[in-house]
């Protein structure tokens, strides 16, 4: 009953780690307990969004751990060990082959190597923690992600050399997205709902609706910054400055979901700032739904412009719906299939685990010898 039960809980969460990887990442292989994934470096043009698809990975998985634990009554030893579970992320960056052989491909090089032997390093004995985010130098300087607090260690592998890491303590970043203040504008509240629908999944949607470089190429006629950023990344109290002609608007993440929803808070004109929340729905085609909902908030005097106001922004909002939306997901369309593998991009890459069963699940990528 034990081994029934314990195949149960793992293959339960380990479809949770597929379901997300694949939005974003080519699945390799399982192995054991671990999920072995690659993305070429043509689909990943900003680091920060493999980060905000491992956060929101682990979150599914702990939040999937916690309400298997909830509706579990049986007291055998696998289900007592539930809570024990937990989750390694690795990240690495290098070169690889793809070989065929029988029908089945496999990924080789000693980069694929090496993210493999880091599945056993020393971490948890020096940190004391159970699960983490693991980047090697290489990864993470690819990414052009850097990291403050990071716990900085390095590993020693026969044949390999030493190798230099650079660590986060997901249970501390876990606790963060969970306490988090929630703003969310629900269609009742809003002023204004509208909805659209792509033929990509939500991380790829996720990235063009923030990444500023790609905000310019779609909002016609706007030119999009990124300002400050606490914590050297985008979350909350992240700001954006767009110029609109002579004008430059400044939005304010108040809430930042990756892949759920964001909402921010702009000053579109004086003594009126309106909230925004997109979010984003995965199809059961694959695709995504975003729906956008806006909210205006003015100062008491000013109450009387509102009926007028709010046509100038339904107006903007249903132009972008109808017209930059459109060209949007021509773009989406076009970078989906330019970043398709058989392109022969370079790769760098993710994997992921339960470390109480002793595995993981990392995973390398990069340029393939032979030309593209």
């Amino acid at each position: 009953m034990e081994l029934d039960h314990a195949n149960g809980v793992l293959s339960d969460l380990l479809q949770i780690i597929v379901e997300r990887f694949r939005a974003l990442l080519t699945l390799s292989k399982l192995e054991g307990d671990a999920v072995f994934a690659y993305v070429p470096e043509a689909k990943l043009p900003r680091g920060e969004l493999l980060l905000e698809l491992l956060e929101s990975t682990y979150a599914a998985f702990r939040d999937r751990q916690l309400a298997i634990k909830r509706r579990t009554t049986c007291e055998c030893n696998a289900c007592r060990r539930i809570p024990d579970l937990d989750l390694k992320l690795l990240t690495h960056y290098g070169d690889f082959l793809r070989q065929d052989v029988g029908g089945i491909p496999e990924l080789l090089g000693s980069d694929v190597n090496l993210v493999h032997r880091l599945l056993k390093n020393h971490l948890s004995e020096a940190t004391g923690w159970h699960a983490y985010m693991l980047f090697t130098e290489a990864g993470l300087a690819h990414l052009g992600l850097s990291f403050p607090d990071a716990y900085a260690q390095i590993e020693t592998y026969e044949h390999l050399g030493p190798v230099q890491t650079y660590s986060l303590d997901l249970h501390q970043r876990y606790q963060a997205l969970t306490e988090a203040r929630r703003v969310f504008i629900t269609a009742e509240e809003a002023d204004l709902v509208f909805t659209r629908d792509f033929g990509a999944p939500a991380p790829v949607v996720w990235d063009w609706l923030n990444d500023p470089q790609k905000r310019t190429r779609w909002m016609r006629g706007r030119t999009w910054q990124a300002g400050e950023r606490p914590g050297g990344r985008t979350g909350v109290g992240a700001r954006n400055h767009c110029a609109h002609g002579s004008a430059t608007l400044v939005e304010t993440v108040l809430d930042w979901r990756p892949f759920d929803y964001v909402t921010t808070e702009q000053w579109p004109m004086p003594k009126t700032h309106m909230l925004e929340t997109i979010q984003l729905e995965t199809l059961p085609d694959g695709g995504t739904r975003m729906s956008n909902t806006i909210k205006l908030e003015m100062d008491q005097a000013h109450w009387l412009a509102r009926p007028v106001i709010r046509h100038i922004i339904t107006r903007e909002a249903q132009y972008k719906s109808d017209e930059i939306f459109a060209g949007l997901a021509q773009m989406i369309e076009a970078e989906q299939g330019a970043a398709s593998p058989a392109s022969g991009a370079t790769s760098p890459a993710s994997g992921a685990t339960s470390p109480a069963s002793g595995a993981t699940s990392p995973a390398s990528g990069a340029t393939p010898p032979t030309p593209a």
